[in-house]
Formats: structure tokens, sequence, C-alpha cells
């Protein structure tokens, strides 16, 4: 938590941009893994609730009434069977005395409390809901079914916690730089432990561990494999071979922010010349980005930049051809790019993917290309602001259905060597992430150790290894 005027100036702040009415922040419940007692743990606290209420306990619903200007915090003290078995927790008065806020009530009441608003012709502002049991409240406290709640969701109270949440605070920053700390011994563990018969599994359970043992956990289940052109690869019990490449795409959460970093590595600790060549573009195309982030500029005009970047590279390796404007404004690069530069990131990896992409990532002036294949996964376009964090994750992937698909079609046959793209079929991919944080006249990374990639250095930290395997 942070200190108590944060939450009360975020409450305050939040009253402005929403102007009237009241708003329903829905804190979230344990959640069953196979049955009731047996929940997924730790609870994983809603975090817009975390943002303007602070509280990480379940079962906590807060109100803002705009027009009364008052606040209040819904939810049930725990009886003493709960102690025994969860330990103290303190009263739901003395949680929101933490966070600055006076009034208090059992959740019984939070259904007399909506209805008498709703008779008295106020507003209820509510986010689009993601969890089940939060639907069922809402329709039993609106009477809203729970297939159109995401579109009765208010688009004023979205807004204004996009405009809120999208701005990072410095306290909020160093919360960051401390997860990308967590970060880098996560993925610099998986550098030292890669060798040919590890399996993927063992690694990416090892990663986890380092979360769970440093952080709160994981920011989103860890992606480990040799697979590396499949986007979401999980940890199988495959066993690295030599020769291959593996790619881990892992972070952690701290302090309730989160950190999210990709590297790609060779197998045996060495790259052989191919993959070098293609690794090579793909360093550029993330290093670049520092050069053209900055305040006042479309994170799509970015990644456009970075296209281009990567279709003139291609072309040298004779992978690409014609002309590259075309070949980018045809979505030709699309074939070894098929999602977006990169994604806001804070609370949640996908920074508040869950209040609609098209309004975190974009706004009334940028609007999402939903035609064109790859261009359609480009979750951030807006300008650029002081105070963004947003990943940079360019890749290079080599999808053999994608390949044949695009062959048989002749989709971009005017900017594609097909010939060639056949002798890749085998290569897998590699992709390259870091945070970085818009400053006010450019960006930089995040977190005080960058993880190895660059190749001379990258290989010359896994040469270091000294692990022993168990």
């Amino acid at each position: 938590m942070f200190n108590q005027e944060t939450y009360i100036r975020r409450r305050s702040e939040l009253k402005r941009l929403v102007g009237n009415g009241i708003v329903i922040l829905f804190g979230n419940n344990e959640a069953p893994a196979n049955y009731p007692a047996n929940s997924y743990a730790p609870m994983r606290q809603d975090s817009s609730f975390l943002y303007y209420f602070g509280q990480h306990r379940d079962g906590l619903v807060g109100v803002i009434d705009i027009d009364q200007d008052t606040e209040m915090l819904f939810g049930d003290d725990i009886d003493v069977e709960d102690i025994v078995w969860m330990g103290y927790t303190p009263s739901v008065a003395d949680l929101a005395a933490e966070v600055g806020i006076t009034k208090t009530a059992p959740m019984k009441e939070l259904t007399t409390y909506v209805q008498r608003q709703t008779a008295n012709g106020k507003t209820v502002h509510f986010l689009p809901p993601y969890r089940f049991d939060t639907k069922i409240q809402i329709m039993d406290l609106l009477g809203i079914h729970p297939s159109q709640q995401k579109e009765s969701a208010s688009l004023t109270l979205i807004k204004a916690v996009v405009k809120m949440r999208a701005t990072k605070e410095p306290q909020e920053i160093e919360a960051i730089e401390r997860a990308c700390e967590v970060g880098y011994a996560m993925h610099t563990t998986a550098q030292l432990l890669i060798r040919p018969g590890v399996t993927e599994r063992f690694i990416g359970g090892q990663v986890d561990g380092i979360a769970r043992s440093l952080a709160q956990g994981v920011s989103f289940a860890t992606i480990f494999t040799q697979h590396g052109e499949i986007m979401h690869g999980c940890p199988s019990d495959a066993r690295l071979e030599a020769g291959r490449l593996a790619l881990c795409d892992a972070g952690c959460e701290l302090d309730d922010y989160c950190s999210d970093n990709t590297r790609t590595m060779p197998v045996t600790g060495k790259f052989d010349q191919r993959q070098l060549e293609i690794y090579s573009i793909v360093e550029a195309c993330h290093d670049y980005v520092l050069e053209v982030a900055k305040p006042g500029v479309k994170y799509a005009d970015v990644h456009f930049a970075v296209c281009r970047l990567m279709t003139n590279r291609l072309k040298e390796l004779g992978l690409m051809k014609g002309d590259t404007e075309e070949a980018v404004r045809a979505g030709a690069h699309a074939m070894f790019l098929p999602h977006g530069l990169g994604h806001m990131m804070g609370m949640d990896v996908h920074d508040m993917e869950g209040l609609g992409q098209i309004y975190v990532g974009f706004d009334e002036e940028t609007r999402p290309n939903l035609e064109q294949f790859g261009t359609n996964c480009l979750r951030m376009g807006r300008r650029l602001e002081e105070g963004f964090v947003v990943t940079d994750e360019p890749g290079i992937y080599f999808i053999p259905a994608l390949i044949d698909d695009w062959k048989a079609s002749g989709h971009c046959k005017d900017f594609l060597n097909f010939d060639k793209l056949e002798t890749y079929k085998d290569f897998g991919g590699i992709r390259i992430e870091d945070d970085i944080l818009i400053t006010a006249d450019g960006c930089r990374f995040l977190g005080k150790s960058r993880i190895p990639y660059h190749p001379k250095e990258l290989e010359a930290f896994m040469e270091n290894n000294n692990q022993t395997i168990h």
C-alpha cells in the first residue's frame, strides 16, 4: 500500500473526472481452484479496486457517491472460525480508515444502498466485470444480465480510470523498478540453467520459483519453450536440444506492480551464424525504440518504424523483397511479426486490458486497424505521454503453418521469398522484450539491472554457467 493521502487524492480526482452519480468498484473474492476450500493463492485483488481503495482482502466493495462527496467500504468482518484458520484480519472499519474512509457497512446492506440510489435517479457507474461471481453480484444489484454487462459498463468511468492509471506516479515507477529487479533474477536464472538435456518444465519451474520467493508471484503464466514461433508456448516435458533456441517470456508481480521481459538464448550457449543473423535484426529493432519513442509520438508509428527496419534487414537476407513501404503497407512483415510492438504495463501486465483495449491503447485520434493480419494485434497505438510505461518487444518468428498458408494463397508474394522461407521452417522464433518509461524528452528502460541480451554479452554470461541440475 501507498500512504493514505494517495488514495484520498485518487478518489477525489476520480470524482472530478466522472462528474456525477455513484461509482461502484468491486474487489475480488477468493477463486476456487477445484473446490471451494482449495483456492488459488495468493488472492489477486482487482487492480482498479487496489488503485483507489488499496486493500487486498477479499469480499470488499468500494462505493463513491460523487454527488454527496462521500465514500464507503462494504464488506463483512471475519469471525473467530476464520481467524483459527487464517489468522487475525483487521476489521472492515480499520481497513477503511487506513485509506481515509470513515463509512463502512456489511455486504448485505449494499443491495439496499444501491436500490435507494437508483430510486433517486442516480447513475451507477461500474467497470466491465471479468469474474463470474462479480457478474452475478451486478445482476443482483442492478438487474443487468451478465451477457449485457460489458456493454452496460460506464464509458465515463472507463475513460477516467484509464486516464489516471495510464500515467504512472513516481511511487508507481519505483514499484515497477523493484519488480524489474526480480525479473532480472528470473531471467538470469533461466540463462544459467539452459543446456541440452534439461527440460523446459524444469527451467520454467525455477523461473516461477524465483517470482514466488522474491515477489508476490508471476505476473502472467511463464512462457519457456524451444518453439519460440508459438506466441504463448507453455513449458513442456521436452528436453532442450543442441542447435535450438529457447525463448523465455516471464515477469513477476511485486507490491502490486509488474515486470515483463523476454529473452531468447541458444541452448548450447553459442549462436550459429543463421541464428545470429536473425537475432541481430531483432536486437536492432528492440534498441531502435529507444531512439524514436518519446512524448507526442504515436506508438503505432514506432511500431511501423520498427517494421520498416525489420523489412530492410530481412531483404538483405533474401527473405523479403520489393519496396519496403509497399511491403509494410500490405502487411508482409506480419509473416515474421504477427503481433504489436508492445502494450501498456503497470498493475496489470497488459495494463487495464480488461477495460477494453480500444480505450487503453487507442483514443479518438488513433484507431485500431482490425482488418489486416498482424496489425489487428496491435495493443498500443496512441500518442505517448510522459509517465506511460510500455513494453518494447519486437520478434521474428518462422511459423510453418503461416508460411504454408500464405504460400498457397499467394498472399504478399511480391514481398516474400517463399523458397527461402521453406528453409527456415525449423528455426523457431526470437523475441527480445524490456519495459520502458516515457520520460520528458524520450524514454528509458526500467530496472537497474539489464538482463543480458546483446549476443556477445549473453554468450559470455551463459559461458559462466556453473549451476548443478538435480
